[in-house]
């Protein structure tokens, strides 16, 4: 059991680590939609890579979800093969979000540095493969006009 400061310099040394090994910058808060964000998720069973999709407007959270959801396909088989979709998701602070992710498939922990290089290798392919999809289809996904 690591104390509480012990535990955010290990989080600490984990993200330095990951930025030193893949020196970019990611798209993350940058998707010029607001409330959609990617993001990095480990603890200490598991790592993430995510789009949330949290206005605090219910109706473009959802029309934000069906715009990515129509594309699942293409998703699927061009980009994450392994990507889980959510429309309704509850993060652990009980706010509802919809959300596309993907998980590692090994047991890794922020709290092992031996599994570290896994994880930034899993960070770096996902990550990358989700920005790719998001910059080909991002007119398509920010445009709010609905047909009717």
């Amino acid at each position: 059991m690591f104390s509480k400061e012990e535990a955010l310099q290990i989080k600490k040394d984990f993200w330095t680590g990951f930025a030193e090994a893949y020196p970019r910058k990611w798209l993350l808060h940058n998707t010029k939609i607001k409330d959609v964000a990617f993001k990095f998720f480990v603890d200490n069973k598991t790592a993430q890579v995510a789009l949330e999709i949290e206005p605090k407007d219910d109706e473009k959270r959802k029309i934000y979800f069906e715009k990515i959801e129509s594309l699942k396909t293409i998703l699927l088989e061009e980009f994450l093969e392994d990507a889980i979709f959510e429309r309704n998701y509850y993060l652990p602070n009980g706010k509802l979000i919809s959300r596309i992710w993907v998980d590692i498939d090994k047991k890794v922990s922020v709290n092992n540095k031996a599994t570290w290089e896994e994880i930034y290798e899993f960070f770096a392919e996902k990550m990358g493969n989700f920005e790719l999809f998001f910059y080909e289809y991002e007119d398509y996904i920010k445009d709010l006009e609905i047909n009717t």
